[in-house]
């Protein structure tokens, strides 16, 4: 399909909940018409850019070149344009649906896991969720300063991700029962942020390996 093909679209996102959201272009007011629905193809093209996007910052620690995300997804630098306007929504909509990524695993992971293995690996993947976002520093401070990226609501969702987990480790024997999960999340996020570039594999493993041996029930003779 030539890029000329593809429906025009205004892409927004509603971070407020930490989902991306895209809408059509409104209709001239008066027409009595409904907004267009995104075509198909359109709504690939978002997402292979938005994975294009997630895989080139996960790699990399600087600006990534909108013109290599473009074509590691398969598609020109306007087809980018018409969804993503400015490098600040592609990266709020990547920050979006990797906050999606990492709180929405909690059920698979308990399902899948004992509590306190789940709580491991769960803490690993939001590892992974601060080291992305290292390459986006910039943008995203823009983006929490303008209110489009929610502080607030993004801690909410990560702490109630820990109770989830906590709450299952409680029941199960395993977790601290006298843990308040927004004192887990202050301790995740000064570690995971302070680490820096040079933090390795190992260290984050020592990392979460003092957190659990934090959140282990205390025993008593």
């Amino acid at each position: 399909m030539r890029e000329s093909e593809e429906a025009p679209l205004i892409s927004t996102v509603a971070l407020t909940g930490g989902s991306s959201a895209m809408s059509s272009v409104d209709p001239p007011s008066g027409t009595g018409k409904k907004p267009r629905t995104p075509r198909a193809d359109a709504l690939r093209n978002r997402d292979r850019l938005v994975q294009a996007a997630r895989a080139a910052y996960a790699a990399s620690n600087g600006t990534i070149p909108l013109e290599d995300i473009a074509r590691e997804a398969g598609v020109g630098i306007g087809t980018l344009y018409r969804h993503f306007p400015t490098r600040e929504a592609l990266v709020e909509a990547v920050y979006a649906a990797e906050l999606d990524d990492v709180t929405g695993s909690v059920p698979a992971l308990l399902r899948e896991l004992p509590p306190d293995a789940a709580l491991r690996a769960w803490m690993r993947r939001y590892a992974a969720f601060v080291a992305t976002k290292r390459g986006m520093a910039d943008t995203l401070r823009a983006g929490w300063a303008s209110g489009r990226i929610s502080t607030p609501a993004t801690r909410e969702r990560v702490t109630n991700a820990v109770a989830t987990i906590l709450a299952d480790g409680v029941a199960a024997g395993t977790l601290r029962a006298d843990v308040d999960p927004q004192d887990i999340t202050v301790m995740l996020v000064g570690m995971f942020v302070a680490s820096g570039d040079g933090d390795t594999a190992a260290q984050i493993e020592r990392l979460i390996g003092l957190v659990m041996d934090a959140l282990r029930p205390t025993t008593t003779s």
